[in-house]
């Protein structure tokens, strides 16, 4: 029998090969975190194995749920994502972890394309430029301006928490069959 020689993996195959390994490595572990004594009231919600590993049904839940509480105005994104994530088994870390997704830099471009769709979704009329007033950037000045453009940012920010929620988790769903397809295909072909 004649051996064939094996095809070197492109440099997609070896990133995705290579993320669980980096994931696994910077990724808190269960029992770390379930040995902190302020956990001790919450571990037998905090026991499920999908909280943890990062597997087919808990991957794109917690894009989804990280997709979703990220968007969630203030500081309790990811007090958010882990409520979210606890119930529907999906993998904790992760989902905190993507709500970083909003950050300083993101927010104000995030909210203006909130504020569109929110006054597309309302039917306000012609939609006018969105003006960012010439303020210093503090916490209590964007929660002014934002609180200004009301309930079309209202609406916007859940349309969009519920689009960016469905998107994630259909790309991330599809993008891991893919991915296991492949690896079957290439184990098929060494095989052979």
């Amino acid at each position: 029998m004649q051996r064939t020689a094996v095809v070197p993996a492109d440099r997609w195959d070896t990133w995705i090969t290579l993320a669980p390994k980096i994931t696994r490595k910077y990724l808190p572990r269960r029992e770390a975190i379930l040995a902190k004594p302020w956990v001790a009231p919450f571990r037998r919600w905090l026991g499920h194995p999908n909280l943890w590993h990062l597997n087919r049904h808990s991957v794109p839940g917690a894009v989804a749920i990280g997709l979703f509480a990220g968007m969630i105005p203030g500081p309790v994104q990811m007090l958010a994502a882990l409520l979210l994530a606890v119930p529907c088994r999906s993998h904790v870390p992760l989902a905190m972890a993507l709500t970083w997704y909003t950050n300083p830099l993101t927010i104000v471009p995030l909210y203006l394309c909130a504020y569109e769709l929110g006054r597309w979704l309302i039917g306000r009329g012609e939609p006018g430029p969105v003006v960012l007033p010439d303020w210093e950037w503090t916490l209590s000045e964007f929660a002014h301006w934002t609180l200004s453009l009301g309930k079309p940012l209202a609406v916007g920010i859940v349309a969009l928490a519920v689009v960016l929620a469905l998107v994630g988790y259909v790309v991330t769903a599809v993008g891991w069959r893919w991915y296991v397809v492949s690896a079957w295909r290439r184990r098929a072909a060494r095989r052979r």
